[in-house]
């Protein structure tokens, strides 16, 4: 009989003591148990961490220190984690379902690379709609040609095939994170499940011109300038797009 892989779940939190609890609560509540839960505090001077000693039964480790950013800690939480996989939920992001990663296992247990989509709810928890990007049918590196077609919470990939974040960038090291991933891994699992709910706003989209422009550095990189530049005409459209029809990115 197979083991089951151990899913490294991390979660980087600063301030944020409202919405860790209902992090916290949703990945207590699955029914897969082969969970590893992190949780990397940026030192929060808010009751964060009363947050986590109060659920310290559902958390496996945790720090608080300063660090330099989003993607830092995020790689504090790389450096803990010792599963076979990471999924990245942070502050006030949610996993759809109880039965969400009981559900991504059935479907195959050694995949490099699992992905769905999400749903994006406000502080409340009140659903808002999908994301404006949806997860395509078939997904590669050259995918993200379009834009980061899969939410950073809706993508579980295999530990072995990922290096830390880039800290050169402070607004879309995930994007590249993500390609890099996706350009060494051999299968990769559409779940067709929605696997996140994702809390809107946050550091992106309060930086998002900011995020766009070193979005655009990244592509350009792996892609080229040309087919890069040629590609956003129509991401550009479809962003305004959404943005006047639905009032959010």
């Amino acid at each position: 009989m197979n083991t089951l892989p151990t899913i490294s779940i991390i979660t980087v939190v600063y301030n944020a003591a409202n919405d860790l609890d209902k992090t916290i609560k949703s990945i207590a509540a699955q029914s897969y148990k082969n969970i590893e839960y992190i949780i990397v505090d940026g030192a929060s001077t808010d009751h964060t961490t009363e947050v986590i000693k109060a659920h310290s039964n559902s958390i496996t480790k945790w720090i608080s220190e300063k660090d330099t950013g989003i993607y830092d800690a995020m790689n504090k939480g790389i450096h803990l984690a010792t599963g076979d996989y990471l999924w990245f939920m942070n502050a006030g992001d949610e996993i759809a379902e109880a039965d969400t990663l009981s559900k991504v296992f059935n479907l195959a247990q050694n995949a490099d690379i699992y992905y769905g989509d999400t749903t994006m709810i406000d502080e409340n928890g009140n659903k808002i709609g999908n994301r404006r990007l949806q997860p395509p049918k078939n997904l590669n590196w050259k995918s993200f040609k379009k834009g980061m077609l899969v939410s950073h919470q809706s993508f579980i990939v295999k530990r072995s095939i990922v290096d830390l974040y880039n800290l050169k960038y402070h607004f879309s090291a995930d994007f590249e994170w993500c390609l890099i991933a996706l350009k060494r891994a051999t299968q990769i699992i559409n779940t067709q499940l929605t696997l996140s709910l994702f809390l809107d706003g946050g550091v992106t989209k309060q930086n998002i011109k900011a995020g766009l422009k070193e979005r655009f550095k990244i592509m350009s990189q792996y892609y080229g300038l040309i087919p890069t530049l040629y590609e956003h005409l129509f991401v550009a459209f479809k962003f305004f797009w959404f943005w006047g029809k639905n009032g959010r990115f």
